[in-house]
């Protein structure tokens, strides 16, 4: 038998195919992502300068961790007796008696709708556009540091490749020399 042709619908053969069979680990990346790490905290903020952008560093890192994720749920669930006795799916008789106290809903309303959204976001919209520039700043040295480098290793700079072609090129010549010396 003739092995078949992938059609358009299906995978390719050859290489790419056991390319794809492998997969890309990201684990440490998500780890990093959502831990909250001082040192990743003091690291970011050694990259600003002004108090500003570094509180809004450390509240943007602090915010965007698991650890922060977890005690917004947290502030959520904590209204949530009252809503559902409310709604007539739990009687007051069901749950503890501070968790439909209006003090406390109050206070979970004015966490989640005034200072989550006025203030904190806009803290993070801050420390984001920082980091933002930070990275920024980075991937320019970045860029400098390869064109640097390609600079070094081009065939026309004297010093680069040049010298090296050169030299491939001197120790080729008299086998070629050679080799045409016994021709004619």
């Amino acid at each position: 038998m003739t092995p078949q042709q992938p059609t358009s619908g299906t995978a390719t053969a050859g290489p790419v195919a056991a390319n794809t069979s492998s997969t890309v680990k990201t684990r440490h990346h998500l780890a990093k992502a959502v831990r909250l790490s001082p040192s990743e905290i003091r690291h970011a903020v050694s990259e600003v300068e002004g108090f500003n952008a570094k509180l809004a560093v450390i509240i943007t890192h602090a915010v965007g961790s698991m650890a922060m994720a977890y005690v917004f749920c947290l502030i959520a669930l904590t209204s949530l007796p009252a809503i559902l006795i409310e709604a007539g799916v739990l009687t007051n008789s069901d749950v503890p008696k501070f968790l439909t106290k209006p003090g406390l809903i109050l206070i979970v309303a004015w966490i989640a709708q005034t200072f989550i959204q006025l203030v904190l976001l806009s803290i993070i919209m801050v420390g984001q556009d920082v980091q933002s520039i930070a990275s920024d700043a980075r991937s320019e040295n970045t860029f400098k540091d390869t064109q640097a480098i390609l600079d070094a290793l081009n065939t026309e700079t004297k010093g680069g490749l040049r010298t090296l072609l050169e030299a491939i090129e001197a120790q080729g010549k008299p086998v070629q020399q050679g080799s045409g010396t016994t021709a004619t």
